[in-house]
């Protein structure tokens, strides 16, 4: 209907799954949780994302061509009593396509009687929002470059961030409780995040936003080792290594380089053709 399509590739029950939300946000926080989820848990590829929106790219790890938008599912526990499935973006979709890609998101999570999306997003940290504002004020245009943190203190997984909830519902609300997660009162959540508060808002579906302050201009594994932390009092409850999430961040940098550095091209070469056919 909307371009955007989830196709189911292994059929496996999932009724009743929390659903983390992988796409890029600040500080690449929804990624770098989704791909250590992934790992962590030796969840299984059970559909794809695709779009006629999507850059045509095909990612080959280990010899095993995926797609940029996957979806992974699996069980937690001994007796594998929850279900959990977890969305992986490659790249940052366009903004114009936020809105359709949840809504498509949310249809699908219903569609498999799902029971609760959780949204892990970066939080922009007072400097970077100052600093934002001042160069919008001034006319300059923001350029993301994500790399690694030039800080020389040692990585404590999770050290002196906060994380901060919004529920969709009064029930996510009293899971944010249970957790001892504190309530973000008043703010905004922009982009994919936002998007699906509202449809849970509007479908009256449990969305749970998790936000961490976040650097801007790089992958902030502290800030997703606070919100994994979080993830893992309310699901997993087990002792979680969460050092790998550096590794993690800067994995992920490097494929969304190599993602924009194929765009790039992709665009300029499309920008030659349309040049030869106009004449």
């Amino acid at each position: 209907m909307n371009g955007i399509d989830i196709i189911d590739i292994k059929e496996k029950n999932i009724k009743g799954a929390y659903v983390i939300d992988g796409f890029p946000s600040v500080g690449l926080v929804g990624s770098i949780v989704a791909n250590y989820l992934v790992s962590f848990l030796n969840l299984e590829q059970i559909a794809v994302v695709d779009s006629i929106y999507f850059p045509s790219i095909s990612l080959v790890r280990e010899g095993v061509p995926l797609s940029p938008v996957r979806v992974y599912g699996g069980s937690l526990g001994t007796k594998g009593q929850e279900k959990v499935v977890v969305f992986v973006s490659e790249f940052q979709p366009a903004q114009d396509i936020l809105k359709p890609l949840a809504i498509t998101m949310m249809d699908w999570v219903e569609d498999h009687k799902c029971k609760m999306v959780i949204s892990p997003e970066g939080l922009l940290s007072k400097e970077d929002s100052e600093r934002l504002d001042a160069m919008a004020k001034a006319g300059t245009e923001q350029v993301a470059e994500y790399g690694v943190s030039t800080s020389d203190k040692p990585f404590e997984p999770g050290e002196g961030v906060k994380v901060w909830g919004v529920g969709s519902t009064p029930a996510t609300r009293q899971v944010m409780k249970q957790i001892d997660v504190k309530t973000f009162e008043n703010g905004v959540i922009a982009g994919f995040a936002g998007v699906l508060l509202n449809e849970g808002v509007a479908r009256d579906f449990d969305v749970l936003t998790l936000l961490a302050e976040a650097h801007a201009e790089y992958p902030d594994a502290r800030a997703a080792a606070a919100i994994m932390t979080v993830i893992d009092r309310m699901l997993l409850h087990v002792e979680l290594d969460l050092k790998p999430l550096l590794e993690e961040a800067a994995l992920i940098e490097d494929t969304l380089k190599e993602i924009q550095k194929k765009a790039s091209t992709e665009d300029d070469t499309s920008r030659k053709k349309t040049s030869y056919m106009y004449g």
